[in-house]
This record gives C-alpha cells, structure tokens and sequence, in this order.
C-alpha cells in the first residue's frame, strides 16, 4: 500500500515567535510499524514545512496514496477535516484514517462531524493501526480490529479497546528518516526529541493522557533509550534533546540509570525532561545536571493546597518548594506550570497562584487557562455542570476561555492571565538577572510569545502546541 501520513497545516502561534515546532513522534512511530509490513509510506509534517493547504493538496495528488493517516490536537481538528474533504475530493477511494488525543474520546462526533473519515484509531496506535493495515489488505476480517471507530449500514461502529503494548521496547524505532529534521531549529540549533515511557498512574482533571496511554507506566530499557539517544546524535548530529515523557522521573531509579549511562558513554547532549515534584530528589537533579540536562519541567499548577486537591494533582505545596530548590541548587532551569480558571476558582485563588510561581522560585514559569479537553475528567465535569461555552474546537489552545467561571468573565480571566505573566517576568530583579544569566531570554522569547498568543486569542486564532516548547 501506498500510505501517506500527515499533520495538517494550520497555524501556530508558538512557531511564529519561536520559529520551531517539534517532530510528530506519533506519525514516525505509525510509519515504522507500516515499513515492517512492507507498505510505501511518506510522512507530511506541514507545520515543519510551512506548507499551505495547496501545497499539501498537491502532495497528495503527486503522491496519490491508498491511505491517508492523520494526527490532530484539538485545536487542529478542523484542518484536519479541511484535508480529508479535499482528498476524498480528489479521490473518493482513498481511505482516511486519523488518530490523537482529540479523536480517541471522540470517535463518534469525529465521524459526524467529518463524513470524509473512514476510520478514526482510538488511544495507542501502533497495534490498531497494524490490525488496520492488515484489514485493508484482506488479511482481517475488520470485526477482529480492535480499537478503532468506523461507519456501517447501522450506524456507527466502535470496537472493543485494544490492549496496551505491554513491551514497548517491541515498538520499532520511530522512523525519523522520513521526518525533516534539519527543520526542528531552535535558537540556531537543530533539536531532536524522545519518548521513553508511556501511561502515568495518576489522575489530574485536565489531563487526558493517563486515559489514552493507560495508567500504567510502561518505560523503554535503558539500552533501547540510549539506542535511540546514539542515534539522534550519530545518525543525525543532533546534541540538544527533548525528554516527552510525561514523567520522566516516574520510575526514579530508571531516570538515574539513563542519566549516569548518558555520563558514562560521554554523549554530547543537552537536554531537557520533565518531573513531578513528589518524584524528584537532589540525587536525580544532580545526575541529570552532570549528564547534561539544562531544564527540568514541573507540573505545579496551583498555589492553593485546596485546587490541587480538587484536580487531582497528588503533590502538596511543601513539596514544589522543596523540588523546586532541589532543581535549582543543581543548576538546572526550573520551569513550572501553572493552570488559573478552574470552574470555582475565585480572584484570591488565582492571586494566590501568581504568588506561588514567584515564592517557589522556579526560573521559568507557564501560565495557562484551565481547558476541559474532551476525556478528561473536567471535561465530563463542565458537560455535567453545563459550562461548556463553545464546541468550536479551535478555541480550545489553553489561552482560550471555553468554560463559564463562578467567578470571572470571559474577558475577566483573561486580564488574570496577562498579570500572571508581566508579575512574572517583568519584576526588575527577575530581568535583571534575565540580563545577566539567559542574555535577554525573556525579551527575546517569553514576552513576544505571551502578546501574540493574545492577540491570537482576540483574531479568533489557534495555538496549537504547548508553551514548554519554547524551552528547546
């Protein structure tokens, strides 16, 4: 088969303040699993690429595959749509296929919404989308294709779930070569990024990744990590590396295997990786600094013990200041996140919030609106409560607000946001220091992206990647 993979085009805030977006991991991992089978298979990354829709238009129709698979944040979800119209357009037998976070908790209005879909995926990909290819080759019958959504005569169809790839370490290689990877530059240096484990056991209210990942954590050995980390820098003389786990500390003993084997083998890298603040002690820091780490990234979110217990968090104040420090007393770059306009947040919650991010003293800090992503936890919780403002998906960037608020406006919550960031950043000993330490970092990068992330939000734009990408 003949099967084209892509991300649509749409646009980025985050890539015009910092010229950049990361590789789709998730596309090179599907194309993979395609190549062992066989099938001839290209991958369009159009952010990358700055490509319009009449560029990737005429791929396909220079290319003219059998299948088209492709990935979608939330926000994005209609210009995914935009590409399947077109294609089906073009030609009526080419089967789509899309998958991500957005549609496997939306199989059904995915495909009422877009009738040019065939398939939607639904969570891990790698199994399902093999079981896929096999159906469209003959070789299944699609009853015996788990975890996928289709259209029938009586309606539409979602199969059973498929199980979790128990061994990860089974899951080949990303196929990169099929990436542009002279395109992921940021500050003049080319980066490349890694994924090490998958699920997380706990359960924060507007996270939707322990739902389609699992809650169980499954990690790569370290000899497959480091396979993949020699590649990027021998294969592809990349040297600075994102983590993407979404807890790269989960297993701490594993994080301190990686590192010290990174250290061991003397392997040019710099990179970054995030951690919760009740899974991170001054050992790890220290051995993430010495094997070349520069930013570890903590999921704080709140300065109120009450919201963090509300949403799930698993963590206390106490033990942000502490990991905070620990962080810092290595020299590694601290940044935290923080999440303002849960449904009952009042305006001392979120001032309270603000105070934390500059008592915990992190060294950088994110600051977005509380979105309930479909899946998640607060999604069910604003359709319960009938908070749910817009089903425009495009609203949904976490800049955006979408959910009605006991106690702000609209225009409120976002005035909130904008305090959070110039109390932040713009307080004379944090600029100074800014000056002296990252040579303007905050001039150069934070305050661009913060106004036109605003002056998105006021066109009615999207933004479709997270703030932490600014940190590459």
């Amino acid at each position: 088969m003949k099967i084209l993979l892509l991300s649509p085009p749409t646009d980025s805030v985050i890539k015009s303040v910092i010229g950049t977006t990361g590789p789709p991991l998730g596309l090179a991992y599907l194309a993979s699993v395609a190549r062992e089978q066989g099938d001839d298979v290209r991958i369009i990354d159009s952010i990358a690429m700055d490509y319009t829709k009449g560029q990737v238009k005429g791929l396909i129709k220079a290319y003219d595959p059998d299948l088209i698979g492709i990935t979608s944040t939330t926000s994005m979800i209609p210009d995914a749509y935009n590409i399947a119209r077109f294609a089906k357009t073009y030609n009526s037998d080419i089967k789509i296929a899309i998958g991500g976070p957005h549609v496997t908790f939306t199989p059904d209005t995915t495909l009422n919404e877009s009738p040019d879909i065939d398939y939607v995926i639904i969570g891990e990909g790698e199994t399902v989308f093999s079981n896929l290819l096999q159906y469209l080759k003959g070789k299944k019958d699609l009853r015996e294709v788990r975890g996928i959504s289709y259209r029938n005569s009586g309606g539409i169809v979602i199969s059973p779930p498929e199980e979790l790839i128990k061994d990860i370490d089974s899951i080949p290689m990303p196929a990169l070569d099929l990436l542009p990877m002279d395109r992921y530059v940021a500050d003049r240096k080319r980066f490349g990024t890694i994924m090490t484990s998958r699920g997380c056991p706990y359960n924060c209210i507007f996270c939707s990744s322990s739902l389609q990942f699992g809650k169980r954590w499954r990690g790569h050995s370290t000899e497959r990590v480091m396979a993949e980390l020699r590649r990027l820098v021998y294969d592809y003389g990349l040297h600075e590396i994102e983590f993407l786990d979404d807890t790269f500390t989960l297993n701490m003993k594993r994080a301190m295997e990686i590192a010290h084997k990174i250290k061991e083998e003397k392997l040019d890298i710099r990179w970054s990786a995030s951690a919760r603040v009740n899974l991170f002690s001054a050992e790890i820091a220290k051995a993430m600094k010495d094997s070349g780490a520069h930013t570890v990234y903590f999921g704080i979110e709140s300065g109120n013990q009450k919201t963090l217990d509300f949403i799930g968090k698993g963590i206390t104040l106490q033990q942000a200041m502490d990991s905070v420090r620990k962080g810092n007393e290595a020299g590694l770059n601290t940044l935290g996140s923080f999440i303002i306009g849960f449904p009952d947040d009042t305006k001392e919650d979120v001032r309270n919030t603000i105070r934390f991010a500059k008592k915990v003293k992190v060294m950088l800090a994110q600051f977005t609106i509380a979105t309930p992503y479909p899946g998640t936890r607060l999604w069910h919780l604003a359709k319960s409560r009938g908070l749910i403002k817009t089903m425009d998906w495009r609203k949904y960037t976490t800049l955006s607000p979408v959910m009605a608020l006991a106690n702000f406006t609209d225009a409120e919550i976002l005035r909130w946001l904008g305090k959070a960031y110039v109390s932040f950043y713009l307080r004379p000993s944090y600029l100074l220091h800014d000056l002296i330490r990252d040579h303007g970092f905050v001039f150069k990068r934070i305050i661009p992206y913060y106004s036109k992330a605003i002056a998105a939000f006021k066109r009615g734009d999207g933004l479709q990647e997270d703030f932490s990408k600014t940190i590459s």
